[in-house]
């Protein structure tokens, strides 16, 4: 087999992700060699490739379910969200600069040249290259603009396949609309629909089905079911919403459990740390602003953020910086990964990120956090808790520890309760994770053993598994297998649209 398939969604978090993740699987059991793409992505939570390249999260998950290490052509262009209005720019793995909505189209022509490279480059080196869209194509307001979608698809002749969640409801409206508001010769690429996330009875949705098939000329390739527990390295805090795992959700309360209280910061980025406390049996993970299950939580979580000094002044204007410090006082576990590291420092200086200059952090760790316009982006690896801990680092801020008696915490420090790395992907490391809530369990006074039997890697192999599975089970893979060969059949009706004009 050898071709490319673009999975387009009606929304973001649709479940475009996760449907490239499974058919990535799907195709790598069947001995297919293929490898994920997405053109470009607005994401927070990224990963670092072995070279040491900045791509999205997800695009680094749908490389290990298609059993490959990412490269940065998986996700050559990656936004990341600084404010409402301004982006840092991230091309090829390295930081661009910086970037507003209209400032940006001034880099399009450049940009469409490295994504379309990008592309060529993966369809040379593998069989099979599933590409993932950004948000809708029907965004008609940005379609000039497009890069991930069907821009990339015309230029790139790929066949669409547009996914829709039932979940939130509309998704026949959805399907049909996201077709209908597209030019002709975009429709001409579209070639199908997966439905996503159902609950019931599957022959409910047969006279649905038929009828948009009656509609659109175009099949539905299956209908996905929705399934608990597939949380995994999701790129979009929208996902924040609906928990990250078992572990999750219901009473934060409970004397038998471990609970662990995220600070939901505005520019939350790389949450997916909590993933793996997640995955501990016993361990309750919940992302919160309330300052009451801040102050209650077993552990605080301070994760990174993409805007370290603004979000550190929210934590202040929202009451929790004083219930943070209330509870180093206490000697209440505290951790800060990255940003919230920076944040427990007593000082901070940024001329970069912010342009503040010097602002007094929480005073909670004996450190001093100056920002680089460089970027430091590498995997890392070291010891604690007499365990051996691999992550990698993504940060501006360099955070330099000033009491030579503090006692060390992978590259951070720690103080009584308190402690801070910039490493992410610590807690993945199950010996270090272990070791690290036992110490939590002893100091927050609760009778929590961790089970020794967790292994957080093979829980992401699991439900990259899942995903194929789902893939396998629910979809009409021989007829997917004829797209990616073929490319979109000929003939495809085109829907009469308010978008009348073909570009």
């Amino acid at each position: 087999m050898r071709g490319a398939l673009l999975v387009a969604g009606t929304s973001s978090d649709a479940g475009k992700s996760a449907l490239v993740a499974g058919l990535c699987r799907w195709l790598a059991r069947s001995g297919v060699k293929v490898a994920p793409f997405k053109a470009q992505n607005m994401s927070l939570n990224s990963s670092v490739t072995p070279d040491g390249a900045e791509i999205g999260r997800a695009q680094a998950m749908q490389a290990a379910a298609a059993g490959i290490e990412p490269t940065a052509d998986m996700n050559p262009v990656l936004l990341k969200p600084g404010s409402d209005r301004r982006s840092q720019v991230v091309v090829l793995g390295r930081p661009q600069g910086e970037a507003d909505a209209v400032g940006y189209r001034a880099h399009l022509p450049r940009l469409r040249r490295v994504v379309l490279d990008s592309l060529a480059r993966l369809r040379d080196r593998y069989d099979v290259v599933i590409c993932e869209g950004a948000g809708s194509p029907a965004e008609i307001n940005l379609r000039d603009g497009d890069l991930a979608n069907l821009a990339l698809a015309r230029a790139a002749g790929l066949p669409v396949v547009v996914v829709g969640d039932i979940d939130r409801g509309g998704v026949f409206a959805a399907l049909y609309g996201t077709l209908a508001l597209l030019p002709p010769a975009d429709q001409a690429l579209i070639c199908g629909f997966v439905i996503n996330k159902f609950r019931g009875a599957p022959e409910l949705l047969d006279p649905g089905l038929a009828m948009l098939r009656e509609l659109t000329g175009r099949p539905v390739y299956g209908v996905l079911p929705w399934r608990e527990g597939l949380w995994l390295d999701a790129e979009d805090s929208l996902a924040l919403d609906a928990g990250p795992g078992p572990g999750t959700g219901g009473s934060f309360g409970g004397n038998d459990l471990l609970r662990v209280a995220v600070v939901r910061l505005p520019r939350i980025s790389n949450f997916t740390d909590a993933d793996a406390l997640a995955a501990e049996p016993g361990v309750l993970v919940r992302f919160t602003a309330s300052p009451a299950e801040v102050a209650g939580a077993d552990l605080v979580v301070l994760p990174g953020t993409r805007a370290t000094v603004a979000d550190l002044d929210w934590l202040r204007e929202r009451g929790l910086a004083g219930v943070i410090a209330e509870r180093a006082r206490r000697g209440a576990p505290v951790l800060g990964i990255c940003g919230g590291y920076q944040m427990l420092g007593c000082w901070i200086d940024d001329e970069v990120e912010s342009g503040r200059g010097l602002v007094e952090g929480l005073g909670l760790l004996p450190v001093r956090v100056r920002f680089a316009a460089a970027k430091r982006v590498g995997r890392t690896a070291g010891r604690a808790f007499g365990a051996p801990v691999a992550g990698y680092e993504i940060h501006h801020g360099s955070a330099e520890v000033t009491d030579p008696a503090a006692e060390p915490f992978l590259d951070g420090c720690r103080r009584g309760a308190v402690c801070g790395t910039s490493w992410h992907g610590a807690l993945e490391n199950d010996e270090f994770r272990r070791a690290f809530l036992a110490r939590v369990a002893a100091q927050a006074g609760r009778d929590f053993t961790p089970a020794p039997g967790t292994n957080f890697a093979a829980v992401r192999q699991r439900r990259l598994d899942a995903l194929g599975d789902l893939v396998a089970g629910h979809l009409d893979t021989a007829a997917l297998a004829r797209l990616i060969e073929t490319g979109p059949p000929p003939g495809l009706p085109s829907l009469v649209a308010s978008l009348r004009r073909d570009r």
